[in-house]
Parts: C-alpha cells; structure tokens; sequence
C-alpha cells in the first residue's frame, strides 16, 4: 500500500512535470516542486499509474470490439464500439493517459537519471516507452514518437514499421541499462523507492523486457520474417514463473484521491476503473461459452475459474418478517449473446432492480401467443394476471424480488444478465473487504459479484509467466512440433490456475466473505487438467485450443483483440490452423458497412482492425494526421491493417499511401 500513497503524496509534484524541464525553470518558488527539482523516484510511479490507466481503457475498449464485453445500450459511445459502429470519442481517454500524463514524463526522468547514474531509472523508462508505444500502434497504427514532446505545435508522424522498430530498439536500450551497476552517490535513488510494479526487483524487468520482445515478436506472425527460434531464445531469459510476472497491487481504500485526466480513484484497478465502476458492462456469451465449453465442439464441461471470471447475483431470496434476506441461491451470469441477438435494439440488457416494497408492472403484448408463454412463465413465480381482452399481462413482484423496471415483456427476463459491477469506497462500498454491488441502500441484495480481473483491489497484471507459455506452445505449434507445444500448453493452463489461487488465497486471509473470492478446490482444478476440456496429448492439441487458453489467461488484456487480428478472427484463411474462433462472427446489430467495409470474411477489411486518431490529434494536429494515411478521418480508418497486421510492407503502404 506505501507504493500508491507514495504517489497520492506527491500529488503536488503534478503541477511541475512537464515535456521539457526549460519550460518550468521560469517557476524558482522553493515551496513549490518544479520539474528540475522532481526526482526520477517521484516521476516513476506517476508514469507507472498512467500507463497503467492507458491500459486498462485500451483492454476494455479493445475486448468491446473483440467481443468479451458489451455494455448497454445506452450507456455511451463505448455501446457502439460492441456494435462495431465506433465513435472518435472512444479514442480519448487511452492517448491522453499515455501522452499527456506518462510518457511526457519519460524523457525528463531519463535524463535526471543520466545526471546521477540512476540506470534502472533509466532502463524503467526505456521499458515503458515501449510497451506505451507499441500499445498505441497496436491501437492507431501511426503516430508521432520520433518528434512527440519536442516542443513542437505539429509533430511528425511515424509509419507502423517505424513505430515498431524503436519500441524493439527503446527494449534493447532497457536492457542495457538494467545490466549496468548504479552509481553509489547520495543523489541515485534507488528503483525501489519508486517502483510501483516491480519493487525494484532489476532482474524481474530484465525479465519483462524479454518477455516484451517475445510478445512483440509473436506480433509478426503474419510477415515471411517471422522467426520462431528467435521467439524461444528470448523466451529463455523471459519470467520462467509466477513468481517473476510483472504486477501492479490496487487497493480499495476510503479518501482515495483521483486521477486529473478522468476523475477515477487512482489506487484501484485501472480495469475497475473501465469496467466495472458502473453498472452498464455485460460478458458475452461467446467469452462465457469459452469457459462452460459450450462452443462449437466443446466438451460442455464446468472450468472451474467460471465462479471467478463471472460474476453472480442473488435469485429466490426469501424475506424474514423484518424484512431482512433470510435465505437466497446465486444465479451466474449467462451472457449477452451478441453474435445472434438483437436485443440490445430493443432495449436491453436493463438493470436489475431490488423490490424494497411490492412493485407491480402491467404488460401490454399484442401477439396472443406470446402474451400467453409470457402469463405461462410467469406464474410459477410471481402473483400472474393475465388480461386477453385489454392484451395485458400484470406481474406483481413481491418485496425481495430482482425484476426489471421496463414495461416491455421482453426484459423481464434481463435479470440473466449480471453487471461486472463491484463497489469500492469511493462508490458506496461498505468496506475494503465488502465489494458486492449493492443496488439498494440499506439492504443486502447483492446484483453483482464482481470478477477476478475487475474489481477495485484486483491486480493489473502486465505480464505473466502463463502468457509466455503460451507463446511457446503457438511457436512450438508453428514449428510443427506437437509434443513441446503440449507441454507448454499445459503449463500454461497450470500457470493461470497458479496465478488465480495466489490472488484468491490473499482475498480470503483479507477477511472476504463473497464465495467468488474465495480459492478454488484443487481437486476440481486436477480433474478439469485431467479431463476433456483440455487437450491430452499433443495429437489432439489445435491452435484454437491453445488460443482459447491463452484468451482465458489474459483477462481483458489488449493482447487478446491482438491476437484475434494475428489470425482474422474466425475467418479461418491464415496459416494452415482453421477457425481458430469458433463461432465468432460480426454482432447481429452491426449495420456500419461504411467502416467496416470488407463484404467477405477472408478479407481484412471485414472485421475491426484498428482504432480512428484521438480528437487531440484530429484538433491541433490535423494536417501531420491527414498525411499520415490516406484514410486518416474517414471512416474506412476503423478497418484499415496496422503493419503488423499486414503480410508485407508493401501491403501495409498500400493501404495508406
């Protein structure tokens, strides 16, 4: 917990970081910190923390368009993005974290460090420089690196290719830099006193720069220079377990202050902060089907990690005659089915309410029949009255009851569909253990039992043991060799479940009392490894398999959108791996041809490839954006191929030339 109130404590350190340190020598008043004075251990968290907001709003928008998440409706411009009709104002939030409040600070630590020999500083910033970029070419295909926080009012931007080899390069200067001693002078701070996600702990992010690579690498696995072999040499100086993946810890803690560029706690989780402060995000079913095995070819048994990764609600809770919850079950959440359903056109997924007193509702339906199957599914129940001449159907829904306030019938079932919300202390938690949603004050019905991923202490993982297993195991699959792309596929499932039980075991020594947070029987955990919802041996093992692994293990990494793009979704036309999505297909609502606008679906241009510029760059630096690619604020900007996701480089210029 000192790591994160280090940063709330120089909070007054903000006003004097800057992109250049000449910019605030005019500011000399010794009572106030200006940028010459701030030392690279107080600039390290800050850029550790807004990094990390830029990540976990690049996960969640990403997993949007991916299809492991949805919202409601009407919940804003991130509703469209499960739609696959996105907006520009999507793009905000993710550039200014990164631009504006991180990686602004990078170059100014940098050279503080060069000054005292503060390496690790040095190699920390390199690091993030990386993965901050690379996150934005993954996102928005070109941007300004080169010539960014020069002072300059129209910065040049740099192609995909360019962008990818100086986020390689900025790895290999990190590295450099952690081999070398620091100097033992009484100014070089040590990179424990600033370091949020490693503790100072060097070899960890020598470890992490390796496993960067190798993630990077993975990235070009379309192009004729992808090199398997380099990938498994990197991978050896990579985290070799759970013990070396690189985390960030969140706490949930009353008077927590907030992050300037978006009002959100800053000590909770950033995935928190994007998916589950509200109560307007949905799973899907197509994630949901991943972990019940019910796609296609599923072997429709249980993972266990299913209570952890979905949250639960209370059904059939029964009254004592003061009113208070005497009994109840849990229901978990089934899923939106986005793929064939149309019903977030007509209203849905609407909230689940608590009946606090009885609440009666009146249904009017025009078609016999289904006001009839209605009445029928009703009644078991809830006192029913049916009404055939005014065509209505009344449902009383006693104190205690979860029902939907819409009139219209068919949302009386929404009820299926549980929010990810979880309450921390700065939205109505009752306490730093206590993070059930609640919906209404004073009683304890709980709507939502929050996720392992996405509640306001959960850990942000950046990169993990289990996800370097998995690039081994597609590598290996790549190669042609089955056994060791087994192997490592089985570590990498038993990493996962490793890595969950760790964070599960310290929510229960914390005191929780929600079963989701509780660890997972290990006995369940041997009979899923041993069973049929894993493959046994490496005849049986397919790419799909070792993707829909990986896909688990990641959470709402950006890495799983990345990975979709690597094989074009389900389109099945890249290597010889088959549909390695099943199932998944463009959502039943998308009607946005005109930015989405492939007509097959072996074509690129069929499924969302990227995101449109930031209105920051579209306001102040338009003409270096409109030169960047030919289809910079059009449109048909959303499926146009980064570089990496191309098979050429002359077919990544062709696109934008």
């Amino acid at each position: 917990m000192k790591k994160l109130l280090y940063i709330i404590s120089g909070l007054i350190f903000l006003a004097g970081i800057s992109a250049c340190d000449d910019f605030l020598d005019v500011n000399s008043d010794q009572d106030f910190a200006t940028s010459d004075k701030t030392t690279v251990d107080l600039r390290l968290p800050w850029i550790q923390n807004y990094y990390a907001y830029a990540w976990g709003t690049a996960g969640m928008r990403a997993n949007t368009v991916g299809g492991l998440l949805t919202q409601t409706f009407a919940s804003g411009n991130n509703s469209f993005l499960a739609a696959w009709d996105p907006m520009q104002a999507s793009c905000t939030t993710i550039y200014q974290n990164w631009y504006i409040a991180s990686a602004v600070n990078i170059g100014p630590m940098i050279e503080k460090a060069e000054a005292t020999g503060a390496y690790h500083y040095i190699g920390a910033g390199y690091c993030i420089l990386a993965m901050g970029f690379m996150m934005m070419l993954d996102l928005h295909g070109e941007l300004p690196i080169q010539e960014a926080f020069k002072f300059k009012t129209d910065p040049a931007y740099d192609d995909g290719k360019t962008m990818y080899e100086l986020c390689m390069d900025y790895l290999d200067k990190a590295i450099e830099n952690f081999n070398k001693p620091q100097a033992t002078g009484p100014d070089t701070k040590l990179l424990s006193r600033g370091d949020l996600w490693n503790n100072g702990d060097v070899s960890k992010w020598l470890k992490l720069c390796h496993g960067l690579k190798a993630r990077y690498m993975l990235r070009l696995s379309k192009k004729a220079e992808f090199n398997g072999d380099a990938i498994l040499a990197v991978l050896a100086n990579a985290p070799q377990s759970n013990s070396d993946n690189t985390i960030m810890k969140h706490f949930n803690v009353q008077g927590d202050q907030t992050n300037f560029t978006v009002a959100d706690p800053y000590q909770t989780n950033v995935l928190w902060n994007t998916v589950s402060y509200g109560a307007t995000v949905r799973l899907t079913k197509w994630y949901i089907n991943m972990l019940t095995n019910n796609f296609t070819g599923g072997s429709g048994v249980m993972d266990p990690r299913m209570s952890k990764l979905v949250p639960a609600m209370m059904k059939n809770v029964k009254l004592d005659a003061s009113g208070q919850i005497a009994s109840y079950e849990w229901a978990r959440d089934v899923g939106v089915d986005m793929l064939e359903s149309d019903m977030r056109l007509v209203g849905g997924p609407v909230a689940t309410i608590f009946a606090t007193t009885d609440q009666t509702i009146t249904y009017t339906i025009a078609d016999d029949a289904a006001r009839a199957a209605f009445y029928a599914s009703m009644s078991p129940n809830h006192t029913t009255t049916l009404d055939n001449v005014a065509r209505t159907v009344r449902v009383v829904y006693k104190r205690g009851s979860a029902y939907c306030n819409s009139t219209d019938y068919r949302r009386a079932g929404d009820t299926m569909y549980v929010s990810t919300r979880a309450n921390s202390m700065t939205t109505s938690g009752r306490s730093t253990t206590d993070m059930y949603y609640y919906p209404a004050a004073g009683f304890n019905y709980v709507a939502g039992t929050g996720t392992f991923y996405t509640r306001p202490n959960s850990d942000t993982d950046f990169l993990t043991y289990a996800e370097m297993c998995f690039i081994k195991a597609e590598v290996y699959f790549r190669k042609g060799d089955a056994a060791n792309a087994h192997t490592a596929y089985l570590a990498g499932i038993q990493a996962h479940f490793d890595r969950m039980q760790i964070r599960l075991n310290q929510w229960r020594a914390e005191g929780t009392v929600n079963p989701d947070e509780m660890p997972m029987d290990p006995v369940e955990i041997a009979a899923y490894m041993s069973g049929p919802a894993v493959c046994q041996t490496p005849a049986t093992l397919t790419m799909a398999e070792i993707m829909r692994q990986k896909t688990i293990a990641m959470g709402f990494d950006l890495e799983v959108w990345n990975d979709m793009r690597r094989f074009n979704y389900s389109a099945g036309n890249i290597g010889n791996f088959g549909n390695v999505y099943p199932d998944y297909k463009r959502p039943r609502e998308f009607t946005a041809v005109h930015k989405i606008t492939g007509t097959s679906p072996t074509a690129l241009n069929y499924w969302p490839r990227r995101f449109s510029q930031s209105p920051h760059e579209s306001n102040y630096n338009l003409t270096q954006l409109l030169a960047s690619n030919k289809m910079a604020m059009t449109d048909p900007i959303w499926s146009c191929p980064v570089w990496w996701d191309c098979a050429t480089d002359q077919e990544y210029y062709s696109y934008i030339r």
